[in-house]
Parts: C-alpha cells; sequence; structure tokens
C-alpha cells in the first residue's frame, strides 16, 4: 500500500539528510508574526548560513518549507521551543519526527521495514538492505518514477545518513538500530499533534506513528501514565474507555507548557 502521508516515493532524501545545526537557525531566526513567504525571503536576504553557494541555500529552504512549514501552527510552535533552550535531544526527536511527516519514504522505511526489523531483534542494517527494500517497492509501483539503479543506491545511501544524523541509527560504518529514547516532553507533544488531528485515545494509543520511535502500544500507555504523573497532559483508561486531555488548545501553546515543565 503506498503511504498516505504525501503519495510516491521521490527521491529527495537525497539532498536532504536531518540538517539539525541549519533547521535550529531557521528556528531561532523565525518570526510568527510574518508571512512564510516573509520569513523566507528574509533568511535569503540576511544570509543567516553563511553559505557560499545559492543553490544549497535554496536547498535547504526549501527542505525546511516542506517539513516544518506545512502547518502554520509547526514552524511557531519549534520555534518557540528553541527560543525557550527546549533540551536538545528532545528537541532533535520532534524535528526527526515532522521530517518524517512530510516524507513518505523517511517515514515508511522506519515504520515499515526497520520497526519490524527492531522487534525481531535485527539491529543491523546495510546500505545493501536498504536497497533491497527500496528495489521492491520500486517493482511495487510505489515511486513516483522508475528509479536507476545508481538512484537506488544513492537514495538509500541518504536514508542512512539522514536516519543517523536523527539518531534512530547508530555507527559511522556499520548502522545499527539505536536503543529506543523518547524524552518524555517530546512524547507529550507528538501525542498533542497526533490527538489534534485524531482525539480519539483509542487511536492515539495504536497511531502507526509510535512507530517512528519504535514504540508499540504497552510503552506508548506508559508514556501516558508517566506524562500524567507530570501533570503535562490527564490520561484516564477504565477498561475500553480511554480519556486523554491536554492543558493547552492549540500546539504553539502546548510547545510553551511543555518547555517550562522541561527547564
Amino acid at each position: 500500500m503506498i503511504s498516505p502521508i504525501s503519495g510516491r516515493y521521490t527521491t529527495k532524501i537525497i539532498k536532504a539528510g536531518a540538517l539539525l545545526a541549519d533547521t535550529k537557525t531557521l528556528l531561532a531566526n523565525y518570526d510568527p508574526v510574518s508571512t512564510v513567504a516573509q520569513n523566507l525571503d528574509r533568511f535569503r536576504r540576511e544570509n543567516i548560513f553563511g553559505k557560499a553557494s545559492r543553490s544549497r541555500v535554496e536547498d535547504i529552504l526549501a527542505i525546511f518549507r516542506q517539513r516544518y512549514l506545512g502547518a502554520p501552527d509547526v514552524a511557531e510552535a519549534l520555534a518557540a521551543l528553541v527560543r525557550a533552550s527546549f533540551p536538545a535531544e528532545a528537541l532533535d526527536r520532534l524535528l526527526y519526527f515532522h521530517a518524517a511527516q512530510s516524507d513518505s519514504l523517511l517515514h515508511d522505511i522506519v515504520t515499515d521495514y526497520l520497526y519490524d526489523r527492531q522487534i525481531s531483534g535485527r539491529a543491523g542494517v546495510s546500505p545493501n538492505d536498504i536497497c533491497r527494500v527500496l528495489n521492491q517497492w520500486v517493482a511495487d509501483g510505489r515511486t513516483a518514477e522508475r528509479w536507476s539503479e545508481p538512484t537506488t543506491v544513492r537514495v538509500a545511501q541518504g536514508l542512512l545518513a539522514t536516519l543517523r544524523d536523527f539518531a534512530v541509527l547508530e555507527g559511522a560504518v556499520h548502522k545499527r538500530i539505536a536503543p529506543v529514547y523518547l524524552p518524555v516532553h517530546a512524547f507529550c507533544y507528538v501525542a498533542f499533534y497526533l490527538w489534534q488531528r485524531q482525539p480519539s485515545g483509542e487511536r492515539l494509543l495504536e497511531h502507526s506513528d509510535w512507530r517512528l520511535f519504535f514504540l508499540a502500544r504497552p510503552a506508548v500507555e506508559h508514556a501516558l501514565m508517566e506524562a500524567h504523573q507530570h501533570r503535562l497532559l490527564e490520561y484516564y483508561a477504565a477498561g475500553s474507555v480511554i480519556r486523554i486531555a491536554f492543558p493547552a488548545s492549540s500546539l504553539s501553546e502546548y510547545a510553551h507548557v511543555i518547555a517550562q515543565a522541561a527547564l
């Protein structure tokens, strides 16, 4: 089945990568009062990256727009977290989450492939492993067009490098799935984001996007109970009845809640 996130897979991961430092620079300079176009024009004008290549700047801005400017509340929420000195490890988890939300290939290589490897105890991942999966997906018609073998190799390399930089994988040469860790404040942000889009407690517990962090339902339940204890949300479960409530009505408002709690 083709991913519902953004349709057929593309090769954009080749130019993307994690871009953690550049993304944080953009978010630190993001003005929520200005429009998206005004922010991007100012970033170009002020050359906040100090990059020599104009084309590379345009690549970074295009990726930033794709990942974090699709919904008006996301950039504002993330910018608030950056300004509040939200812990870097937790922020990196959120940048990874939104990168995966915007790129179905990045999303599905984790949720449809790495997740199954992780739960079966096969932590090692090689370029050949990824190429085999990609070749099958190309054959299944899941890509926008047929990929040549060199293109498939480059896409596999891009995926591995990006997931390493996002700390989903570890290892310089021989990659392995990294130990699962999602800080409670980052978990709460993701839970709020998913809950806003389908406010059902049961569906939140079963949401496939938890696979991005290799979390099965029991782990999600445990994290919700921990968040409840920290008063970051309210979680009640009685049989099949599940109630979840958050102390905010918007993502940007909730970002301030979890940023304050993380201090």
